[in-house]
């Protein structure tokens, strides 16, 4: 007999785009403030000085206001996050899918560098974007046009979502370590190649690792790549490739 369990009754997290808040106000306050103005604030904000430091009162101070005037356009924090994911979303060029001599492989290779590169550049957007509906118009257009392109490989229709996750999840990924990965060299004053090898000093003096690092240190010199950014290029495009690859394959297996 199964055990009857209370109702979750938790809301769904709301979203500033049901508000309508996000279209409120251009012009005609006292303050002359105005969403595009707020957003883009909000980004360069987070841009630079990161998540945790990031707050109305901040944001106020930043755009010479009150904080209380902020809450004519939205109604929280988490709305103003809302509004600068979806920017970000907005800086992203957009391949056109129904272009008929278009190769949909290109065309998904040139969104997923663009994705990874808007992750790296706002290292902010990977802890949020899970966070919220992602509805905005920005992000819903290009959520549509991966679909689309995706939709052109010639896969199952059951199969274009998985193809998408394997891709974009990936270059999630790698994106979200990537832009760790350079917090941590700004953080030290460093350049990225003083960093990585002073990491590599640092593992190989751990107890039981130098097997493992000699294995890794032949095969990071087998990858080439002059600098570091080279490697996690090349590491980057590779993997790409064989997502690709894997999707191809998919498709002639029928």
């Amino acid at each position: 007999m199964k055990e009857d369990r209370p109702k979750d009754d938790r809301p769904v997290r709301g979203s500033v785009w049901r508000t309508g808040k996000e279209r409120r106000g251009r012009g005609g306050q006292p303050s002359g403030l105005d969403r595009d103005r707020i957003t883009a604030t909000s980004v360069t904000l987070l841009d630079a000085e990161g998540l945790d430091r990031f707050s109305m009162r901040r944001l106020a101070a930043e755009l010479n206001v009150t904080a209380m005037s902020l809450y004519w356009y939205v109604d929280t924090k988490d709305d103003l996050l809302e509004l600068a994911l979806d920017a970000a979303f907005g800086e992203l060029p957009l391949p056109d899918p129904e272009e008929e001599a278009a190769d949909w492989r290109e065309q998904l290779r040139t969104l997923a560098v663009d994705y990874r590169a808007m992750m790296v550049r706002h290292p902010w957007l990977s802890p949020i974007a899970g966070r919220f509906l992602n509805i905005g118009p920005n992000s819903l257009a290009f959520s549509r046009v991966v679909q689309q392109v995706v939709g052109r490989a010639g896969l199952p229709a059951h199969g274009v979502t998985g193809a998408i996750s394997a891709v974009f999840q990936f270059v999630y990924g790698y994106g979200t370590i990537e832009g760790h990965f350079h917090a941590r060299i700004a953080d030290t004053g460093l350049s990225a190649e003083e960093y990585f090898q002073q990491s590599l000093t640092v593992a190989s003096e751990v107890a039981g690792t130098s097997e493992v690092m000699r294995e890794s240190r032949a095969l990071m010199d087998a990858r080439g790549g002059d600098t570091v950014q080279e490697m996690l290029d090349r590491d980057f495009a590779f993997a790409l490739d064989l997502l690709i690859a894997g999707i191809e394959a998919m498709v002639a297996r029928g």
